[in-house]
């Protein structure tokens, strides 16, 4: 017998090194992943599987986190193209918004001033230094557009390393022109509905990056402050006592608040006091808001210090006297109501001072007047953040833009909330977000922001004989010239020297925020406007993969654009992942610096070791980073080389034999279980579970199956149909398996059918249950655990003796009920070859499987 036979395609020594170089080139040449338009367009919609995948923000670079979170989308994509469908499976580039301007800033030392102008010849400093060159708005997207091209590079580049099987021809980019012709015209549907307004109202308000923030896009961040008890003057001359932490808002306080059941300030509600320092007359109101048991009982209301601040001066219908601007700084202007001079020179101590410069000079001229009562008494509380901002949140009085979403409509936060239900969620228990996120709405949302590198709000404004604009009848553009840029651009019936003219028009300057875009990536993937039959095509999508922390921003906001644009859901699953934590459970993140860069790791330990790592994990739960699974899924992958090696190297054609003996239709008859439960969990987007049974069959066909038929494979027996029977049950495993780990570990499968199998792995069908079950017949599985028990029993008596495996052993004793004991008996040719066992004596008894191995001495 030829026991050195080696497989016509397999290597004389297979490795991992190498494979992802080799199969990315040859997935791209063959097109392996391209989805298929014309048959999405010609055959039933069932056929095809369409993903909306998110877009990663593109700021620097990718780090583990994404490697984790795609890589869950990847196995379902690559398990769902085996189970024949045409999969649309784009990748996008969320290149406009804040962290790309953040970051042309810092790698430039730049910073966009409207002001300025272009300069076709600007070359960025080589060394930044501390002060950023201020440069025109058309240079600033310019070196925006140089520096994500570079990075969306990289990342391709890293993404194709891993595995990702997107189809690289329909990559889009948030800032292209068809993303911008795309939420432009989405805008103006919503316009034309009525679901799009324009506002002045108090605004949320990043003073480091001038622009509105919306009620999605904020934080609480615990922060050290100071309540300061001040003294207002009563109608009779008594003191009211205030305590706040922001006593720099004291010029821009327009009235004292009690709660209506607090009988200390019943009497006080309906008069007036004065106010400290400034002398302002202010009314004293009711409102169920006020808290009796915080401070002293009553409040300030100032505008604006907070949202509670906002909501009182909205209900009781209070003045405004804003003190704070856009960048922050006290007003140089005094607010109404400041007219002593006493109460102008102390507010010009103020004017252009921070909010903590002026609070520093508020309570010293309080001290000093004897007005600040007792010292101030520190106290952490929670200050609101806009998530990618330094500063806390000021409010200011802003025109902005906003979408009606259910938080001032109950109709349509009712409707909303029945999409939430609608929508099948993987893991189920996200849904409470959804929910919890839509029940607390309290603002429709704002979407415009006061920045550069974004998508332009698609309107002009008439100007009136005066210059003034007249923001009731704005302009919109021919939907065919979308996208429009209303700031390099006329609208239609004008010039472009009327703009800033009396009686000519003026572009809207803003831009809008990056969730605006992001919320209808199925409509930019899908090519809504330039290919609306294809479009039908794949919207509603069958699949939103996403983390949990943006369920309140991009799946929400997603849901909103398609219940209002389409009268539908954007897709029908929604697969949320977790966190990857780092090694003290916090999660990892570029801002928090704790993030791993996933370069080197897939250097290391190869990228289907590190998708084994990513995929092992449950759906929606957090996970610690962790390089010893890393090195198991390379065991793995190696191992997979190795027997495929192995059976390939046995010879003959597999296809020409029948499965006849016991333990050969067990071992089918368990696979076809394990691929009804793996199919199953992929079915419910949980791939852990799918890889778990995957995982769990294969060191149980390696450990076990191998070892047992080992010896018939080769012919040792003298059978040639229990030869032929064994060989053609390990080349129907390894062909099984090898699909079964496709999704998972792309490249190490990919390697080891090419050795066998024309055509790709990831385009060959999902393996079938019902044709292993027929190959098996009415085989019992429990024949290969009963031999399995055994052979261990065996392999564990020669270790602890410390003798070779080979060894010979004298005999087996087997105690076990009939019905074990007849299985074994099925099977026990194969484990005494395997074994080397001489003699096995078996006893019938009550119980479990006992196995007592007696050796031969050692010779």
């Amino acid at each position: 017998m030829n026991r050195t036979h080696r497989p016509s395609g397999a290597p004389d020594k297979p490795v991992l090194d190498g494979l992802e170089q080799h199969w990315s080139r040859r997935w791209a040449e063959d097109g392996v992943y391209a989805f298929d338009a014309d048959a999405a367009r010609t055959g039933p919609r069932d056929a095809v599987f369409s993903i909306d995948t998110p877009p990663p923000t593109v700021s620097g670079s990718l780090h583990v986190g994404h490697v984790f979170s795609y890589t869950h989308t990847d196995t379902v994509a690559r398990y769902q193209r085996m189970r024949g469908k045409n999969v649309f499976y784009p990748m996008g580039w969320d290149d406009n918004g804040l962290p790309t301007e953040r970051r042309v800033q810092n790698h430039y030392g730049v910073r966009c001033d409207p002001t300025v102008a272009y300069d076709p010849d600007f070359t960025p400093p080589e060394r930044p230094g501390k002060r950023q060159v201020p440069v025109s708005r058309r240079t600033f997207i310019e070196l925006c557009e140089r520096l994500t091209a570079e990075d969306e590079r990289a990342f391709e580049d890293l993404w194709r390393t891993l595995g990702l099987s997107v189809d690289w021809s329909r990559t889009y980019r948030t800032i292209d022109a068809r993303a911008r012709a795309a939420s432009q015209a989405a805008f103006l549907d919503d316009l034309a509905r009525g679901d799009a307004y324009l506002a002045e109202a108090p605004t949320l308000w990043d003073v480091t990056f001038r622009t509105a923030v919306a009620q999605a896009e904020l934080e609480d961040r615990e922060r050290p402050g100071a309540y300061h008890r001040i003294g207002f003057r009563g109608p009779d001359g008594r003191a009211v006592l205030v305590d706040t932490t922001r006593p720099e808002l004291l010029p821009a306080c327009v009235a004292l608040v009690a709660h209506p059941d607090d009988e200390r300030y019943r009497d006080l509600v309906g008069t007036s006091v004065r106010s400290p320092l400034f002398d302002v007359e202010v009314p004293v109101v009711a409102h169920h808001l006020a808290a009796p048991d915080k401070g002293t009982g009553i409040a300030m209301v100032c505008t604006f210090g907070d949202t509670t601040d906002v909501t009182w001066w909205r209900e009781l219908r209070l003045a405004t006297r804003p003190v704070i601007g856009w960048d922050g700084r006290f007003l140089a202007a005094a607010p109404s109501g400041l007219t002593s001079p006493a109460a102008l020179a102390a507010y010009a101590d103020l004017a252009g001072a921070t909010a903590h410069t002026a609070r520093e000079r508020v309570v010293a001229m309080l001290r000093a007047g004897g007005e600040l009562h007792g010292e101030p008494r520190p106290v952490t509380h929670a200050v609101k953040f806009f998530e990618k901002g330094d500063k806390p949140l000021e409010i200011v009085t802003t025109r902005q833009w906003y979408l009606r979403n259910g938080g001032r409509d109950e109709r349509l936060r009712s409707a909303l909330l029945a999409r939430g239900a609608e929508l099948q969620w993987h893991p189920p228990h996200m849904k409470v977000r959804y929910d919890n996120w839509v029940g607390g709405l309290n603002g429709d949302w704002l979407i415009s922001r006061q920045r550069f590198f974004g998508v332009p709000i698609p309107l002009w404004y008439p100007l009136d004989g005066e210059g003034e604009p007249d923001h009731g009848r704005p302009i919109v553009p021919d939907p065919a010239a979308l996208p429009v840029d209303p700031g390099a651009q006329a609208p239609p019936g004008y010039a472009e020297h009327q703009r800033g003219e009396p009686h000519g028009f003026t572009g809207d300057p803003d831009v809008m925020d990056t969730w605006a875009t992001s919320s209808l990536t199925p409509q930019i993937a899908g090519r809504r406007l330039a290919d609306p039959e294809l479009f039908a095509r794949v919207f509603p999508m069958d699949l939103r993969p996403q983390a949990h922390e943006i369920i309140r921003t991009w799946l929400f906001a997603t849901v909103v654009r398609a219940h209002t644009g389409h009268g539908t859901l954007p897709w029908r699953h929604a697969a949320i992942s977790g966190w990857i934590l780092d090694p003290d459970r916090k999660k990892m993140s570029k801002s928090k610096g704790n993030a791993v860069t996933p370069t080197d790791l897939l250097d290391q330990h190869g990228s289907d070791a590190v998708r084994y790592w990513a995929a092992s994990a449950r759906p929606g739960t957090d996970t610690a980073f962790d390089t010893g699974q890393m090195k198991i899924g390379r065991r793995l992958a190696t191992k997979l080389l190795n027997v495929g090696k192995f059976v390939l190297g046995i010879g003959g054609d597999p296809g020409a034999r029948a499965v006849t003996e016991p333990l050969d239709r067990a071992l089918l008859a368990a696979l076809a279980t394990t691929v009804e439960e793996a199919s199953a969990a992929f079915d419910a987007f949980d791939h852990a579970r799918a890889l778990d049974r995957a995982e769990q069959f294969f060191w149980r066909f390696c450990d076990d199956y191998v070892e047992l038929v080992k010896a018939r494979a080769y012919g040792d027996h003298g059978d040639e149909a229990a030869r032929d029977s064994a060989r053609a049950t390990l080349h129907t495993a390894l062909d099984t398996v090898v699909r079964l780990f496709a999704p998972v570990l792309p490249f190490v499968t990919e390697e080891v059918r090419s050795w066998y199998a024309d055509g790709s792995v990831h385009r060959a069908a999902w393996p079938s249950a019902e044709a292993l079950r027929a190959l098996a017949g009415d085989a019992d599985p429990a024949v290969l655990t009963a031999a399995g028990e055994v052979i261990a029993h065996v392999r564990k008596a020669k270790s602890l003796a410390r003798l070779s495996l080979r060894a010979e052993v004298g005999t087996v004793e087997l105690w076990a009920p009939r019905a074990t004991l007849d299985r074994f008996a099925l099977a026990e040719r194969d484990v005494r070859a395997a074994g080397r066992v001489g003699t096995v004596s078996v006893r019938e008894a009550d119980g479990e499987l006992r196995v007592e191995v007696l050796l031969t001495p050692f010779r």
